[in-house]
């Protein structure tokens, strides 16, 4: 079953065409990597995808809907709904314990659950750091706590960006096992990356190269004509 479609889809910014003519499908529990050179339009796709932006031309069928021309509002309600975001710069609040940071993303969705929030931090090895503020966690801790942000309210599609960039390998390593158990569990993920080996981990790698799919891989060895 298909859960997230992308058809022709192009983005311009006034002479700059980020994206042109994309055409990818997603499966549901399909993990899925998206690796390019700087300015390949990664982080546009990520935008359309994650609903914080509409493309110029195309359309995204997400869970059957067609999202691509919703509002603004309603984006930020499909966003909030089905998809748990995880970014590089983990975009905690300082002043928040990281059992409130995970709170947060309840508040916007339903009723805060102080039990279910601190599930979702055992879930990442974290419960023991639960009432530490970020400045008192390690990068690849506060990424964690991204990650149990991103998994509280259940989302359909997991979508991250550079989620290890920040980290070392030690970290790095922790981060995929719980990608690794995402995907077992039947997550669909959709992972954008510099790194080779991260992306690898993936069952498929699309490249990106000048706003276009170039090429698509499984396993990034066997290329799948595009």
């Amino acid at each position: 079953m298909n859960l997230l479609e992308l058809k022709d889809i192009s983005k311009i910014y006034g002479n700059l065409k980020a994206l042109s003519g994309i055409n990818l499908t997603i499966s549901q529990g399909e993990w899925v990597a998206i690796m390019g050179p700087s300015g390949s339009g990664k982080t546009t796709m990520m935008n359309i995808i994650g609903c914080m932006d509409r493309p110029t031309t195309g359309s995204v069928i997400l869970d059957g809907a067609v999202i691509s021309r919703e509002n603004s509002r309603n984006l930020t309600t499909i966003r909030r709904d089905k998809i748990g975001l995880i970014f590089q710069q983990f975009h905690l609040i300082h002043y928040l314990t990281a059992l409130e940071n995970v709170m947060v993303a309840q508040y916007y969705h339903s009723m805060p659950d102080e039990k279910e929030a601190l599930s979702a931090l055992e879930r990442v090895g974290l419960a023991g750091r639960a009432k530490h503020l970020p400045s008192q966690l390690s990068g690849g801790e506060q990424q964690r706590v991204c990650i149990a942000r991103a998994l509280i309210n259940y989302p359909m599609l997991i979508l991250a960006d550079e989620p290890t960039g920040n980290l070392d390998e030690t970290n790095e390593g922790i981060v995929l096992d719980i990608f690794r158990q995402l995907h077992r569990e039947g997550s669909t993920l959709v992972v954008v990356t510099h790194d080779p080996e991260v992306a690898e981990e993936a069952q498929r790698t699309v490249i990106l190269e000048h706003g276009r799919v170039a090429r698509i891989a499984r396993n990034i060895h066997e290329e799948v004509p595009v």
